[in-house]
């Protein structure tokens, strides 16, 4: 399994929401850039960006700061928030961004979804955003009378990279991940599902390290790393079952 450390940009720093609401941000780092630094410095193999503002507005808002972490760093990143068109796929692949994350769009436009797969093979996941089993679009604002189930199945033959599969109630909360709910998603896939949401220690990590059988193929950890609960080395001997 692989550990994507997140970072989430808001108004250009790095933050955490508690489950995805805005107005409950903490900012753990003024600089994204040097904050990208250190993860990679310390070893991880990807990491995972979110312009939380962009996801929101429908559209790129922080990119400055994502253009300041590919400056800085080698390490290949996935970049998800406000990605709606073929053109602003395109712009951030040229940018340097290795994989994009389609989340409402995919809601709303599964061909566009579809079209950029074939555009960019192996360079486009499909971020899939849950309460209680029911997907949310636009930053998580609106909730959709989509299954995360069921929309993931509309892109199994689509060359989708990956799921990113997040459960909101889990997300920032230091609850522990959903596995039982990311098990049962991977179980219905041949596409492979990364984890997101909830991670709080080594433990919940050790957790979710079997479930990589059923197709999960990493875990994106976010506060937990903030916080110094988890270390980045630590995760990665975890994950790699070490």
């Amino acid at each position: 399994m692989i550990l994507f450390p997140a970072i989430d940009l808001k108004d250009g720093k790095c933050v955490r929401l508690l489950r995805g609401d805005m107005a409950r941000a903490t900012v753990f780092n003024d600089s994204p850039a040097t904050q990208a630094k250190a993860f990679a410095q310390a070893g991880c193999e990807w990491l995972h960006l979110v312009d939380l503002n962009g996801a929101v507005e429908g559209h790129p808002v922080n990119r400055a700061a994502v253009q300041s972490i590919l400056a800085e760093i080698e390490v290949p990143t996935q970049l998800g928030g406000g990605i709606r068109t073929i053109e602003s796929i395109a712009q951030w692949i040229e940018a340097g961004v290795k994989r994009v994350i389609l989340g409402t769009v995919a809601v709303k436009e599964p061909g566009l979804v579809k079209a950029a797969c074939k555009q960019w093979p192996g360079q486009v996941a499909v971020g899939i955003d849950a309460r209680e089993g029911m997907v949310a679009v636009d930053g998580w604002t609106k909730q959709s009378a989509v299954r995360a189930l069921d929309l993931a199945l509309r892109f199994e033959d689509a060359g989708v990279a990956a799921i990113i599969y997040t459960d909101i109630d889990r997300d920032g909360a230091m609850g522990g991940v959903n596995v039982d709910a990311t098990v049962t998603l991977a179980q219905h896939l041949t596409t492979p599902v990364i984890a997101s949401g909830g991670v709080s220690s080594l433990d919940d990590l050790r957790e979710l390290r079997p479930a990589e059988e059923h197709g999960i193929v990493g875990a994106i950890v976010g506060r937990a790393l903030y916080d110094g609960r988890v270390t980045v080395p630590d995760a990665i001997r975890v994950l790699k079952g070490e």
